[in-house]
Formats: C-alpha cells, sequence, structure tokens
C-alpha cells in the first residue's frame, strides 16, 4: 500500500510539473507576442492582432518555443524573415536609427520651415515713398473721388 501512495503522489507531482511547465512556455509565447508587430496590422503587437498573419505568428512562437529555442532565438527569427520593423521596440543600432530620429527629425524640419515661411510673409513697416503715396492717391481718386476730395479738404 506504500508503493502505491508513493506511485499516486509521484503521478501527481509530474502532473503539476507538466502544468507549471506549459503555464511558463505560455507566458514566454505571450510575452514574445507582445514584443512582436503584426505585419499586416503594423500598429498592433501580435498578442493583440487578431488578423490571420499574427495567428500564424504566434502558432510560429509557440512552436519554437517548444523545440527549446530561447527569446532571442525566437526574436532573431521574426526579425530575420520581417526585418527589424517587426520588433515593435526595435533596439538603437545603426540600421534603426531612422525609425528611432525620423519622426523626431521631421518634426523639427517641420517646425523650422513654419519659421522660415512665416518670417518671409511678414510685412514691412518701412514709411512709404512719396511715388507710392500718389499711386495710392490715384487709386482712391479712381474707385472712390469722393474720399480724395475728403483728405484734400482736411
Amino acid at each position: 500500500m506504500r508503493l502505491r501512495e508513493w506511485l499516486v503522489a509521484a503521478a501527481v507531482a509530474w502532473a503539476c510539473t507538466q502544468a507549471q511547465a506549459s503555464q511558463d512556455l505560455q507566458d514566454r509565447e505571450v510575452a514574445l507576442a507582445a514584443q512582436l508587430r503584426c505585419v499586416v496590422c503594423q500598429n498592433q503587437t501580435v498578442a493583440e492582432s487578431r488578423a490571420p498573419m499574427a495567428q500564424d505568428m504566434r502558432r510560429e512562437i509557440r512552436t519554437q518555443l517548444e523545440q527549446g529555442h530561447s527569446n532571442a532565438e525566437v526574436i532573431a527569427f521574426f526579425e530575420q524573415r520581417y526585418g527589424a520593423f517587426v520588433r515593435y521596440n526595435p533596439p538603437w543600432k545603426p540600421s534603426t536609427w531612422l525609425l528611432w530620429c525620423g519622426p523626431f527629425v521631421a518634426a523639427l524640419g517641420g517646425l523650422w520651415l513654419l519659421r522660415r515661411t512665416l518670417r518671409r510673409g511678414r510685412p514691412e513697416n518701412a514709411p512709404l515713398t512719396q511715388a507710392q503715396r500718389q499711386r495710392a492717391r490715384q487709386w482712391l481718386d479712381e474707385e472712390m473721388p469722393d474720399v480724395g476730395k475728403k483728405e484734400e479738404q482736411a
């Protein structure tokens, strides 16, 4: 009877170990899926996306983890297949500098262009020359003859 109890305890311990290993594998799968970008949606992680491609990517993650690959190896596999863009937070390296700095460079360029445009469009406050005053007076006389006479009387 002692042997029987020991076998039952060993079976329960083995089942608990398997359940824990399965849970750990599932946790790793979810963590990796949250680090990878869905190549169809592009604004969602593989974990969030419901696209068929994201489902295939999750399946591939699970398969590679079951084969004993490390997290870094799984990420490297997807990076090799889809490029650095597949990482939701790409690493800081020369090939991804444009991904990291591009939005800031574009915003600074836009601000510089806006400032330059606004400065060019600013009217000058220089006084009118005598020729410009005469031309303005002629236009006023042609359009509104009464206005020119009122100014002369004043």
